[in-house]
């Protein structure tokens, strides 16, 4: 699937600090210690309205982090998909009467516009569903040959059993476990099942419903075994970070993950799992079912500057749960303002102690709202004529690009 165009991004003097991150697993921030590459899987849209708020905080939180690494001195495998092939993006089809297929393309095609024009870093492997079918059937054969697999009516479902590390990344009790699982895409109570939080790996064709054939039947692949079938193929048998938001903790991430160590048998999937917080608007979480969304590509519409934009969501540390507001972005706005008129004088505050400071703030499991309040205070020093450098504002322009994405 084609990716977006990636920005330039300044080389900045030195390296940067080794990233420490918040693990939902172990509930504790520690060193991230990757390698020369660093390996992350991110879990993309489901194409049928993108892309509100709550996308956009995501994926800016996870290009943050990889901006990091790169400071660093490493390079980074990132892997995203697109799941252009489910029960939500069907149900809207049926509703509109279009066809499945457009509606994925088109909303894909908006998202990649969107994740362009905030200068987010694409994936170096941007993966669709419906590609992938061909890594499900082989994933679910090797589960099957294991014993892990078990047909009701022809559909075919892991068994959670076999996952010696099963709520681990979760850490929820059995009730929580069940209700999460209905709420969110799951069929606890399916009449048939061995135990209630069984996944669906893959489910044989339903009237008036895509569906490929395969060894495994003609059907659709189950949600979460399409994660652990690509985060395998292009990351290998353990990653270094499992992203997305805080509401894919259960059930997506435990059971991708339970799924792919049953094939590779290691544990953990992941070295990390990191999520970012809800957005919320009109006092509930931005959400398609409610419908209280706010689309990037609507801000754009109407003459937001994408960078505005991204500086609102930095504001927020990545993992809170906030709440967008005007007000936010009108701050934003201000505050984008008052860095250009900075960084246009000719004389500025030392911008070498600055860039440090940047630096030691987003090692600290991404600490935004400190990394900007770190360039106010250099932006006001340096309006306030209080300034000893001829040309550090081009080292803070570079180094708002380099670390936060945010184009001066």
């Amino acid at each position: 699937m084609k990716s977006w165009e990636a920005p330039e991004v300044p080389r900045l003097p030195g390296h940067g600090l080794e990233l420490r991150l918040f693990d939902s697993a172990t509930q504790n921030i520690r060193p991230t210690a990757v390698g020369q590459t660093a390996s992350i899987y991110v879990c993309g849209i489901t194409p049928y309205d993108a892309t509100h708020m709550g996308h956009a905080n995501t994926y800016v939180a996870f290009d943050l982090l990889i901006r990091q690494w790169r400071d660093g001195g490493h390079s980074v495998n990132f892997v995203e998909n697109v799941t252009d092939i489910d029960d939500p993006l069907l149900k809207r089809a049926v509703e509109t009467g279009q066809d499945w297929r457009a509606i994925a393309e088109r909303e894909t095609a908006l998202f990649r516009e969107d994740m362009f024009a905030l200068r987010v870093i694409p994936p170096s492997h941007y993966i669709g569903a419906v590609e992938s079918i061909p890594d499900v059937v082989s994933i679910v054969e090797q589960l099957q040959s294991q014993g892990d697999v078990y047909s009701v009516d022809g559909d075919l479902y892991f068994r959670i059993s076999r996952s010696p590390g099963f709520g681990s990344v979760s850490h929820l009790n059995q009730d929580r476990m069940i209700a999460l699982f209905g709420e969110r895409g799951g069929d606890p109570d399916r009449r048939g099942k061995e135990n209630a939080l069984d996944p669906l790996l893959w489910q044989l064709e339903k009237p008036n419903e895509p569906a490929w054939n395969t060894p495994l039947g003609h059907g659709r692949p189950g949600w979460h075994i399409e994660c652990s079938a690509i985060a395998l193929k292009f990351l290998g048998s353990t990653i270094d970070v499992q992203g997305g938001g805080s509401d894919l903790v259960f059930p997506h991430h435990e059971m991708s993950a339970a799924q792919a160590e049953r094939v590779t048998g290691e544990i953990p999937f992941a070295r990390f799992y990191v999520h970012s917080g809800m957005v919320s608007w009109q006092g509930h979480k931005m959400s398609k079912s409610r419908g209280n969304l706010v689309f990037v590509s609507i801000l754009r519409q109407e003459g937001v500057d994408p960078m505005v934009i991204r500086l609102a969501l930095l504001a927020h540390h990545y993992r809170s749960d906030w709440a967008w507001t005007p007000h936010g972005l009108q701050g934003a706005k201000d505050r984008l303002d008052l860095w250009r008129a900075a960084i246009s004088q000719a004389v500025t505050m030392p911008s070498e102690i600055l860039l440090t400071r940047v630096r030691e703030v987003l090692s600290d499991d991404l600490k935004t709202p400190s990394a900007l309040d770190a360039i106010d205070f250099w932006a006001q020093e340096t309006l306030a004529g209080r300034g000893t450098e001829s040309n550090g504002g081009a080292l803070v322009r570079d180094l708002c690009d380099a670390l936060l994405g945010v184009k001066i």
